[in-house]
């Protein structure tokens, strides 16, 4: 009896150094990398072919990821490709970018939500809470944050507003078991919840997390700290949002 005690108490202690470690790895890993962001002006002039005078404003919000981090230049950003592409319908588009790593919603209402509303966009693509997850920011605090936000956006800009899903990011050398399968349950129900207040708030919602989910175990999706996506990765997500735009 006394050595099977021993024995569960070592396997015991063995898999409280193994979590710890693994979950010290992930942002030990991203931070070593010193990844930068990518966006140095906030405010980017992407004009069409066509001469006219049309003008679209675009409000990126989010985090790290809106901010560009994990590509040199932010024309390789999400948002910049994606005003790219609302550009080729013959429109000229100001993009103004509203993030910052790291980012919660606690931090976007706080911080950026008031410029963005200033901004008057016709247009605001919202892609937050990954940081919220990490955070361990409880459900009820991050829908009501959540729809906060929303809910601004709705009353006080005339945009068309795309919340958009949090993704699975990540790759399996980064995210060891059983974090890997941890982050993705998290995954699927804040994403949950940002779908059931994208219908209660009448806004579009992106599911960006389906068509990408196994695609970022693609090691050439990511940039180096195997976390934020790569310039291959971003346009995949841009792809994606355009073609939601579209509908």
């Amino acid at each position: 009896m006394k050595k099977t005690t021993i024995i569960i108490v070592t396997i015991l202690i063995y898999l409280c150094v193994y979590l710890f470690v693994a979950h010290q790895y992930i942002y030990k890993k991203i931070g070593d990398e010193h990844l930068k962001v990518s966006d140095t002006k906030c405010e980017y002039i992407i004009r069409s072919n066509a001469n006219n005078d049309t003008n679209l404003i675009y409000t990126a919000l989010g985090d790290s990821f809106t901010a560009g981090v994990g590509v040199l230049e932010y024309e390789e950003s999400y948002p910049y490709l994606f005003a790219q592409k609302i550009s080729e319908n013959n429109k000229n588009i100001t993009l103004r970018d509203r993030a910052y790593p790291g980012a919660r919603t606690s931090n976007l209402i706080k911080d950026l939500l008031p410029t963005a509303i200033n901004d008057n966009p016709d247009i605001v693509t919202l892609l937050i809470g990954l940081n919220d997850i990490h955070g361990n920011v409880s459900k009820t605090e991050f829908t009501k944050n959540y729809t906060e936000i929303l809910k601004r956006l709705k009353t006080e800009t005339k945009a068309r507003v795309f919340a958009i899903s949090i993704p699975y990011v990540g790759t399996d050398t980064l995210l060891l078991p059983p974090f890997n399968l941890y982050f993705k349950y998290k995954t699927i129900e804040y994403n949950k919840i940002i779908k059931k207040l994208a219908e209660e708030n009448d806004v579009e919602y992106v599911d960006l997390y389906t068509p990408t989910e196994n695609m970022f175990k693609d090691t050439a999706l990511h940039s180096t700290d195997l976390f934020h996506p790569s310039a291959k990765g971003y346009e995949v997500w841009a792809e994606v949002i355009y073609a939601n735009f579209n509908k």
